[in-house]
């Protein structure tokens, strides 16, 4: 018979941290965050302990210490090259109720020279329609590797990279949403990445209340970044409500409130068809709430590079207008 008691595993630190009781738990310190999503990136943590992990930082939403001590590990292991980004555009809810119209935004902007760089996670939610799906159909690029990204950067100032083909570990933890019957806290940790220190990062967070702590997250960080509550969770301005702006740059926050841009609500439509969008670029076809959901996002974009609100959206009209009808 075995008298010896076994070691604890390292990595269990962090899990009874989280897990103490309601008296005894508490919070990661920024510190420990780092330690403990490094050990998770290099595989020196069980897959129980994986999973509980995950699931006590969900059941109890991360801090913004915690969420600047991960982004800060994804970070360090990042093998990506020097290449010069306007805007970092997460892209990892997918939509439900309306089509995706800020991938009409994005490709407007791009080809008005401000370079875009999208990154997802692909498809993990039945009933949703998410931007890995539309890419081949709005000729955006899809890059496997930094290399592709920097040449369709160059020729587009528009590239699509999967959170797989650059930080795997991350798309496996988001691949056991499944699994553990929850999304995990990957799908907002992702959102703040800006894998290539892009001049500004824009987010969108559904969950009420949240949106402050991204921002103090990327502000810990040092990043410059928008953070709205966008619909369906993707960035894009929702024209029928108000806007919050939340905004961090140079170290110090602010914040704008953009009122709805319709008197009344739209009607959602009732399916959504891909090809829609390809016909309303072209002018084909009309759609109000397709025109003010770009146009506003557009104006959101503009407002990250530094235009006041209505000279953003101004131009944001006259680009739209500008757009190069036959690239689709």
């Amino acid at each position: 018979m075995n008298l010896v008691t076994p070691p604890e595993h390292p990595f269990a630190q962090f899990v009874r941290i989280l897990g103490k009781g309601k008296r005894g738990a508490r919070n990661l310190t920024r510190e420990e965050a780092r330690e403990a999503m490094g050990m998770l990136l290099d595989g020196q943590a069980e897959e129980s302990q994986l999973g509980a992990f995950l699931m006590l930082l969900r059941h109890k939403e991360e801090s913004a210490e915690e969420m600047a001590g991960f982004a800060e590990a994804v970070r360090a292991r990042l093998q990506a090259p020097a290449i010069q980004v306007d805007l970092d555009w997460p892209s990892y809810a997918g939509k439900k109720r309306h089509l995706p119209w800020f991938l009409l935004a994005a490709k407007a902007l791009a080809g008005s020279g401000i370079r875009i760089l999208l990154h997802g996670g692909g498809p993990h939610t039945s009933g949703r329609l998410y931007s890995e799906q539309l890419l081949e159909t709005l000729r955006i690029p899809l890059c496997r590797n930094w290399s592709s990204v920097e040449q369709a950067l160059n020729q587009q100032q528009l590239a699509f990279i999967p959170l797989g083909d650059w930080m795997p570990q991350l798309q496996r933890m988001i691949d056991l949403r499944n699994t553990l019957g929850l999304r995990s806290p990957i799908h907002s940790l992702a959102r703040i990445l800006n894998p290539l220190g892009a001049r500004c990062g824009l987010q969108s967070i559904f969950h009420p209340g949240y949106q402050a702590v991204h921002r103090q997250a990327s502000q810990l960080l040092g990043d410059t970044a928008i953070v709205i509550k966008g619909e369906g969770g993707e960035i894009e301005i929702n024209p029928d409500a108000a806007s919050h702006l939340y905004g961090t740059a140079n170290g110090e926050i602010w914040d704008e409130e953009w009122p709805a841009m319709s008197a009344q609500r739209h009607v959602k439509p009732g399916s959504l068809e891909p090809a829609h969008l390809g016909a309303f670029w072209r002018g084909e076809v009309t759609d109000d709430y397709g025109l003010l959901t770009v146009i506003s996002t557009m104006a959101l974009a503009l407002r990250a590079q530094g235009e006041p609100r209505e000279a953003a959206f101004r131009r944001a009209e006259q680009l739209w207008a500008a757009r190069d009808q036959h690239l689709l």
